[in-house]
């Protein structure tokens, strides 16, 4: 009989779109193997587009993990997926508001449609749990413009609001998932401060200093490196990864519910490692261009000695808010969004008149052709324009507007969000 005072947690991004993935059959079928040896309780699955792979992983672990569900959106599919060992009572999938730009083709994250996907699992002792799976929009690093990570920011923000929301309502929270974000950075800071989520990588390795790793091991073991590792073969040769340990960017997160004059079990994370860095066996080659990573939850049902375990946390959590830094420094980034959005769409709408005009020359044109042979040129250059005059219509007009409204909504909801603290907390604003 299962433990059923332990929960034991996997999440792994499987780098799985057709046609672009690397040796993705080979590596699609080692993942389902060493899944169905396994003996997890829930596993969440990011980039795996292809429901027939889904299938594939589904058929290899039912026997565990009889419940499952594959979440679709966008054009492509969320490529999210989640299966449980305990049964769901309800399912949902929220997409992201930004992702991206549909001129954006080499990245793909507006045409997938990058989303926060949950299920609402039902657990003998701690009774509603709800389970996110989540992949965050990957381009725009830490680094500048700052407009660049406000699209992940948007993400961050839109995905805090649905953790706070699940624990609100007396659920415990689990959420899993590439979240294209190191620890120190704004959009973790956000998750962290506004759902309360927990971090169970930091919780089970305190005070580790990076500057005491001294190998690239050494990193995944005590660092938690997912992403990015020399020893990853996908990573390996690429450049901007050279003379780093790589990147922590797959998280497994988790919170007690509010539940005000109920003592409730309490969840603790009492163990995290990644886990899948071997090669598929038999080829040189990674399972993922990510690692996995896994987490153990052990149960406390006897709270008595919960004062003296700072690593516990009371079934009632007063709310976690967003730090006035936190605040300023999102708004900051999500204006110079807006103001760089409204002046591509403006830049973009020149170009779509230009071809108007453009056109409009080609058909006065078209009748002093000297030559027959010219005529498949100027069809050809007119489809072309016609093309250009129509995605610039569409990408200045449509999508712009699109992106700045998302973009006005969240810097208003922060805004609004600051005002009301300031009055629960006995400082009207202005």
């Amino acid at each position: 009989m299962p433990d059923e005072s332990r929960i034991r947690v996997l999440t792994l991004n499987c780098w799985g779109l057709k046609y672009v993935a690397k040796n993705l059959e080979e590596r699609i079928e080692t993942i389902a193997h060493e899944l169905a040896h396994s003996d997890y309780d829930i596993i969440a699955l990011q980039e795996i587009w292809v429901f027939a792979h889904y299938e594939r992983v589904q058929k290899r672990i039912a026997a565990r993990l009889p419940h499952s569900k594959f979440f679709y959106s966008g054009a492509l599919g969320a490529g999210l997926a989640i299966f449980s060992r305990y049964p769901f009572i309800s399912s949902s999938i929220y997409p992201y508001s930004l992702n991206g730009t549909p001129l954006d083709v080499a990245a793909g994250d507006w045409f997938v449609g990058k989303a926060a996907a949950n299920v609402v699992i039902m657990h003998p002792i701690l009774g509603q749990v709800q389970v996110f799976n989540t992949h965050l929009f990957a381009k725009g690093g830490e680094d500048g413009p700052e407009y660049n990570r406000a699209h992940r920011l948007v993400n961050a923000w839109e995905f805090s609001k649905l953790a706070r929301q699940a624990a609100e309502v007396g659920r415990y929270v689990l959420a899993l998932g590439d979240f294209n974000s190191i620890p120190t950075t704004l959009p973790m800071t956000i998750i962290f401060q506004h759902a309360a989520l927990k971090d169970s990588w930091a919780v089970t390795h305190p005070n580790v200093q990076a500057s005491h790793v001294v190998s690239a091991q050494q990193a995944v073991q005590q660092l938690g490196i997912t992403a990015d590792s020399p020893l990853n073969s996908w990573s390996a040769g690429k450049l901007y990864a050279r003379g780093t340990w790589g990147k922590r960017l797959d998280y497994i997160l988790y919170r007690q519910p509010n539940r005000p004059g109920q003592t409730s079990p309490s969840l603790k994370a009492v163990d995290t490692k990644v886990v899948l860095t071997e090669t598929v066996p038999g080829r040189s080659f990674s399972i993922s261009d990510h690692f996995g990573l896994e987490a153990t939850f052990e149960i406390i049902t006897d709270l008595s000695n919960e004062e003296t375990d700072p690593s516990l946390v009371p079934p009632f959590q007063q709310p976690s808010e967003l730090s006035g830094s936190t605040i300023n420094a999102t708004i900051h980034a999500l204006t110079a969004c807006f103001r760089f959005s409204r002046e591509r769409s403006r830049r973009e709408l020149i170009i779509f008149g230009l071809c108007l005009l453009i056109l409009v020359g080609v058909v006065v044109g078209t009748a002093w052709l000297p030559h027959s042979w010219i005529n498949p040129i100027f069809i050809l250059f007119t489809v072309f324009v016609a093309w250009l005059a129509t995605t610039m219509l569409y990408e200045g007009y449509i999508f712009g507007n699109w992106e700045c409204n998302a973009l006005m909504n969240v810097i208003e909801e922060l805004e609004i969000h600051r005002k009301g603290q300031e009055i629960l907390n006995g400082r009207p604003g202005d």
